[in-house]
């Protein structure tokens, strides 16, 4: 992806305004801390609720930035079901390779630790086996990274068995060069006098197991894999236009299908809140049908792991024929989500060309917002989900982008393709039909695809 595809972000701080014992020092994010107001949110999720205090290490941009990083990981704890206490911020070149943070910093975050009778550290990063192993060590508590608690919550809100195997292999990806063990973990297994030789470690044996059970996975996906692609194939048979809905997670994604659909699809205002994608289909203002795909949500650095393992979920989006890309106008930097979820959409291959951006949550903001965001991204539509301002006009904003993909036709087809004729009834636009002797004269603008199975009906 070219630099010029990206929009910039809020303004630099330079350097120079840093002091000098600003560089080194913890410095707390205000505002993360979700000890009291934030408890019933979690309560329903059913699971243990910890506390915790967020690590981060600046090391590039700004402080503003910075801390709209540290934030997000609070959201994304909140999320996962936990009590954010405290969080801090480490000005540093690069994260310590032994501990993320320095060994002096991991023992005043141990003494912050105490202080706030925290379970678990997370930080806001993926940290190395060894960081992990470290850090732990001298905090004396659980430490996780942003990637596993990415992974965490897609395993808590997986609902298909592909969704569900996605996760599971991710998380195995992650979890392999991690393993960990102590005492009797590290004993030989097979050892006496009917198993004479070194035999294989604990460890060993459970790395052999996990690499088992993600061969079976990967196996397993690869046969959902398939199906989806019939699916696909079948779609792209039918000539109906596809159009997905990409954007970064609680954009409101799910609320615009609900919208346009009525599908009913789970609306809850907590990151990743829907993972599997659902299609429904949709009458445009002139009556054409169209398929609308949600996809599954995006964050700043989405885990390898993740774009990998729902690699084939997220291809909808590179296969649709318009790409209805949402951003939250109410994001405290909506153009840094735009920006990070292009980045993602490159990744999977998908052609920019097809976008449609269009900015949600209106009605969340003031007017001066509107006004900035409109110069920014001229050619965005705005709407809300909620109030379903704009939604209209989203409508035939899409009508418009795929009339411009069809082409004209004038032929004359057999009486027996006149499954054809109704398709072009249904997704295009006749001007004439006129019932010949040796057929069904249309002219008429359609999809191409559907514009070639005429023609080979023809050829016939």
């Amino acid at each position: 992806m070219t630099d010029s595809q990206f929009i910039p972000d809020d303004s630099e701080i330079t350097e120079g305004q840093l002091q000098l014992q600003d560089r080194s020092s913890l410095r707390r994010v205000p505002g993360l801390s979700t000890e009291l107001q934030d408890i019933t949110e979690v309560e329903y999720r059913q699971v243990r609720l910890e506390k915790v205090v967020l690590i981060g290490v600046w090391t590039t941009g700004t402080l503003i930035q910075a801390e709209r990083s540290m934030r997000e990981l609070a959201q994304l704890a909140q999320t996962a079901g936990v009590i954010v206490l405290d969080g801090l911020i480490q000005r540093r070149d690069r994260p310590d390779p032994a501990t993320y943070i320095g060994s002096g910093k991991a023992q005043e975050l141990k003494r912050i630790v105490a202080q706030t009778g925290a379970d678990s550290v997370i930080c806001d990063g993926e940290l190395t086996p060894g960081q992990l192993r470290n850090l732990e060590d001298v905090v004396k508590v659980r430490v996780v990274d942003r990637t596993w608690l990415i992974l965490d919550i897609f395993a808590q809100h997986a609902r298909s068995r592909e969704g569900k195997a996605q996760v599971s292999l991710a998380q195995m990806q992650y979890m392999l060069p991690r393993i960990r063990g102590w005492g009797e973990a590290l004993s030989r297994q097979g050892a006496g006098v009917l198993a004479r030789g070194p035999g294989e470690t604990k460890i060993e044996t459970d790395r052999r197991r996990i690499r088992d059970q993600m061969a079976k996975l990967r196996k397993d996906l690869a046969a959902m894999r398939k199906t989806r692609e019939v699916q696909r194939t079948s779609r792209r048979k039918s000539a109906v236009p596809a159009i997905a809905i990409a954007g970064y997670t609680n954009a409101g994604k799910s609320s615009l299908l609900n919208k346009l659909t009525g599908a009913g699809v789970l609306v809850e205002d907590a990151l990743f809140a829907t993972l599997d994608p659902t299609v429904r289909k949709v009458a445009l203002p002139s009556g054409r049908a169209v398929t609308v795909t949600d996809t599954v949500g995006f964050v700043r650095h989405l885990p390898h792991q993740l774009v990998e393992a729902f690699r084939s979920t997220i291809e909808e989006i590179s296969d649709a024929d318009l790409v209805l890309h949402l951003v939250d106008a109410s994001d405290e930097s909506p153009l840094a989500q735009l920006n990070d979820v292009r980045e993602v959409l490159g990744e999977v291959g998908t052609n920019l060309d097809k976008e449609l951006v269009v900015i949600n949550k209106i009605d969340a903001v003031d007017t001066q917002m509107i006004v900035t965001l409109k110069k920014l991204i001229p050619d965005a539509l705005f709407i809300s989900t909620q109030t379903g301002a704009g939604v209209e006009d989203l409508l035939v904003e899409i009508e418009s982008r795929l009339v411009q993909n069809d082409v004209a036709i004038d032929l004359v087809l057999p009486y027996a393709a006149q499954n054809l004729i109704a398709r072009a009834h249904e997704i295009g636009t006749v001007n004439k039909l006129e019932h010949l002797e040796s057929g069904t004269h249309i002219i008429a603008t359609v999809p191409l695809v559907l514009a070639n199975q005429m023609r080979e009906t023809i050829k016939k």
